[in-house]
């Protein structure tokens, strides 16, 4: 019955390790860079459009795990959607209560994957690493539309296209009004001669 007992306890013990370990039960993607280990992911999860987020960062030494402060200035971020095709510079800023941890604040304003790229110096560590959203990594951004209750809220590319359209309606209505002038000015010149 020991023997059970004791191989039942490894079992769970290992079990625990990988849960402990895997980059999905955190959210975050936990990476080795050099001699440290990067946590990277979202400041708030999940990532909805158009709500303030950003990149949270943190730095711990691999053989300590004691946080590696005084990197805001030697790190820096950027975020980059659309296969890069757009890319945001952050400042990165850190946190005096929680020493490791960065974070670089914005407002995503698309929906999908999108990647941090991280780079500078840590310590003597040249730093170029790419954390993209992914199933095995962080979540991307997502829809508001599931959480909008009572009434949903028009998504902007609709209100463009209806500011668009009210629009070439009110130049239409100047454009009539103008015709409607000339004529009636030009009635009236008419009748005076």
């Amino acid at each position: 019955m020991s023997r059970l007992l004791a191989t039942v306890a490894a079992l769970a013990v290992i079990a625990s390790s990988f849960a402990v370990n895997t980059n999905v039960a955190l959210g975050h993607e936990r990476r080795a860079v050099g001699p440290y280990t990067f946590v990277v992911g979202w400041t708030n999860e999940p990532a909805y459009l158009n709500a303030a987020n950003g990149l949270s960062l943190d730095v711990t030494d691999t053989t300590t795990t004691k946080a590696v402060k005084g990197l805001a200035t030697t790190l820096h971020a950027d975020v980059i959607v659309g296969g890069g095709a757009k890319k945001l510079s952050l400042d990165l800023s850190t946190d005096e209560e929680n020493p490791g941890h960065y974070e670089g604040s914005f407002i995503p304003t698309k929906t999908g994957d999108y990647i941090f790229h991280i780079f500078g110096d840590a310590g003597s560590t040249k730093v170029d690493e790419r954390f993209e959203s992914g199933p095995n990594t962080f979540d991307g951004v997502v829809s508001t539309d599931q959480l909008q209750f009572p009434d949903k809220v028009p998504a902007s590319s609709d209100l463009a296209a209806r500011l668009d359209s009210v629009q070439t309606l009110v130049i239409a209505a100047i454009v009539l009004a103008g015709v409607a002038l000339l004529v009636s000015l030009g009635g009236l010149v008419m009748r005076r001669r």
